[in-house]
């Protein structure tokens, strides 16, 4: 394994810096839906159909405050965006526990839209730290500490909301603060030199002058994506559980994790490009074998290849997006995309699991591999038909100072 690209990356100004701490915030973003569920049903008294709300609030309103936290950032700097939304979020999470259901209910939206905005925040801060020629391995070390946040932080909100679920809330709000400290205080730059030099003067650039093909091709399949991984992730409880092998559920899950680690690590250290299209295409593909598994240790086995490629696939879709659009709409765009990753997280899951309920659980694999290869396969269908001139392709640059956007 070459470690070369990782070490050229993280020698870099920043980066390491930038990579840390980007993690860090992202454990209470992964842990707020587990930890408002268990409120919900056991600090309220509420059924799942009423957590599954409040949930679908939050994911509502960060879906719609992604794209408009990620122009104001273009628009205003970072620090601003990250002094309301860090105070907005943190100021819900602390006040939740007191709140009655439907009070809950009515802010969760609003908590949603003024959400802190953690990933597009990293991802477009690499995008202007890291030459374009690293950015792939930027990205895919991006990748992994989400995929650690995302092993981690729901089982510790689980732990803690097991015995007491306001507990768990005030440690979402904790770490929500600490997450908005952090990024306030690293500040780190959403513009490099050159990319401001080349904006002095210059108007904002129009939608419709990158909001192409290409571009609405790596929005659908960051929807295709979160889909196939909503839905295999259902799918595999379901299939699990219909064989009496429910209880060995959190360990195919926490290998599907660990397989996409391993895939995130190696895709880094490559030193050629793959398309996204094509690494969503595999990984949906991949899923389809787990509709014949019948055993916890066949289906760990079998979920390699599609494990190997998640990682790759979400992280090949930042750099691609990163190069699509002009500097100073990359906010925006980011905020797009996330907003993109957003939607098909919150539609995968119950679209597949309508399916299950229907079908069975074998027919959740060929749901949601099938649904993201046709994503993957319309995204394709969009740049093939893209008539329009595309941007010269962004060069690669030297390593350079980068200044203070704020």
């Amino acid at each position: 394994m070459n470690l070369t690209p990782y070490k050229r990356v993280l020698s870099l100004p920043g980066v390491t810096a930038l990579i840390i701490v980007g993690s860090a915030a992202r454990f209470p973003v992964a842990a707020m839906n587990m930890a408002m569920l268990f409120h919900v049903r056991e600090g309220l008294h509420g059924s799942y159909l009423q957590a599954g709300l409040v949930s679908a609030l939050l994911t509502v309103g960060a879906a719609v405050g992604s794209t408009v936290n990620g122009r104001l950032i273009d628009r205003v700097g970072l620090r601003p965006v990250l002094a309301v939304t860090g105070v907005a979020t943190a100021v819900f999470w602390t006040t939740a526990p007191l709140m009655s259901y439907p009070v809950l209910a009515a802010c969760a939206l609003l908590a949603g839209l003024a959400a802190l905005p953690v990933f597009g925040t990293i991802r477009q801060a690499l995008a202007a730290m890291v030459p374009p020629d690293q950015r792939r391995t930027a990205y895919s070390l991006d990748a992994m500490g989400v995929e650690i946040a995302f092993i981690v932080a729901p089982a510790g909100a689980i732990f803690i909301a097991s015995a007491n679920s306001e507990a768990a809330l005030y440690c979402v709000a904790g770490l929500a603060a600490m997450a908005a400290l952090m990024l306030f205080r690293l500040n780190p730059p959403t513009k490099n030199a050159e990319e401001l030099a080349e904006m002095a003067g210059q108007a904002r650039p129009a939608r419709r002058t990158w909001l192409r093909g290409p571009m609405v091709a790596m929005l659908i399949a960051a929807v295709g994506a979160t889909i196939a991984l909503g839905g295999g992730e259902v799918s595999m409880v379901a299939m699990l559980k219909a064989h009496g092998q429910e209880s060995q559920s959190a360990i195919v899950l926490g290998l599907w994790a660990a397989f996409s680690l391993i895939g995130g690590f190696v895709y880094g250290g490559l030193n050629r490009e793959v398309h996204p299209l094509l690494l969503l295409l595999g990984m949906c593909v991949a899923l389809l074998p787990l509709a014949l598994t019948t055993t916890w240790w066949a289906m760990a086995l079998v979920l390699i290849p599609a494990g190997m490629l998640c990682a790759p696939s979400l992280s090949a879709m930042s750099d691609k997006v990163s190069k699509l659009v002009p500097a100073s709409v990359r906010g925006e765009a980011m905020g797009m995309h996330g907003s993109a990753i957003t939607v098909g997280g919150a539609i995968g899951a119950p679209i597949v699991g309508a399916i299950i309920d229907h079908l069975g659980a074998p027919w959740g694999f060929v749901a949601a591999g099938g649904g993201g290869a046709l994503l993957a396969f319309a995204g394709w269908l969009l740049i093939t038909l893209d008539r329009t001139p595309a941007p010269a392709e962004e060069p690669a640059r030297a390593a350079e100072p980068v200044l203070d956007t704020a």
